[in-house]
């Protein structure tokens, strides 16, 4: 792996990946299956409180990496250690938000919020009480009782990320969770996000995106994978300072950072 402009090495962390593996076999009726490699030889790390993206072409395998560490999926070779504990295979360890907000659509914007408590047995006032502390930070308080039907993109997803802050997990994965808002919306998500993120209890984050420029303004750190198989291309540590806002774009170390990352993401091997 490549590491470039102030990026680090970290001995150990909060969440350490190391020399993972992952091929999946498609049925073929002539040869019975079809080895499809798609993750080859992965190792990072990861500090607690650290927010790190993860950018790289569609198919590669990011969604996979996340399923592994999820505990979804099993690798076939390789270690997950989260707080120092093997993790492979275990799940429950993390608070996983897909593209989608996948909210029920007869429950309340409360009611969605504390589905993950209720589902850890949390008595149903106590969870209440719990969601109601953080609605205010997520611009929610006034929609508390509204159902998802009546909400723009933007706010479902704040409804669908306060959810999975609520499950409780340190360590959030969020799959290209603004992927599919429009530029305008995902703007404001981005602002929002990078204001709340040092704001609230600061998880460890791990987010996959296919926008450089999203992962720059959010980010402490980038990894970049390649195609498939993928392998870990390029760690760029992002030294922009915090808060940060759509501003930034323009200026000149911003768009240095970008042009590295464009650079990994389109050279071949």
């Amino acid at each position: 792996m490549q590491e470039h402009t102030g990026a680090r090495s970290f001995a150990s962390g909060y969440l350490e990946v190391k020399n993972l593996y992952k091929t999946y076999y498609l049925p073929k009726r002539e040869t019975g299956s079809i080895a499809v490699p798609t993750l080859e030889d992965i190792s990072f790390t990861v500090k607690k409180g650290e927010f790190i993206s993860i950018i790289g072409p569609s198919g590669c395998g990011k969604s996979t990496l996340f399923n592994l560490i999820s505990g979804l999926e099993i690798p076939d070779k390789g270690q997950i250690i989260l707080d120092g504990k093997e993790i492979i295979g275990q799940k429950g360890h993390v608070s996983y938000m897909l593209q989608k907000d996948l909210l029920l659509p007869w429950r309340t914007v409360l009611e969605n919020c504390i589905l993950g408590l209720e589902l850890q047995n949390v008595p149903k006032r106590e969870a209440i009480n719990t969601a109601n502390c953080l609605l205010a930070d997520f611009n929610l308080s006034e929609f508390a009782g509204s159902y998802p039907a009546s909400l723009s993109g933007g706010m479902r997803q704040r409804v669908a990320f306060l959810r999975t802050m609520l499950a409780g997990r340190e360590l959030l994965l969020l799959d290209e969770p603004f992927g599919a808002l429009d530029a305008y919306t995902k703007s404001e998500m981005h602002d929002w996000l990078a204001g709340i993120w040092p704001r609230i209890s600061h998880p460890t984050v791990l987010f996959i995106t296919h926008d450089v420029e999203e992962a720059l303004l959010l980010s402490d750190n980038v990894y970049v994978l390649g195609p498939r198989p993928a392998k870990l291309k390029l760690q760029l540590s992002v030294s922009l300072q915090r808060p940060r806002t759509r501003k930034l774009v323009v200026e000149k170390g911003f768009i240095e950072m970008k042009r590295i990352l464009m650079d990994s993401l389109f050279t071949l091997g």
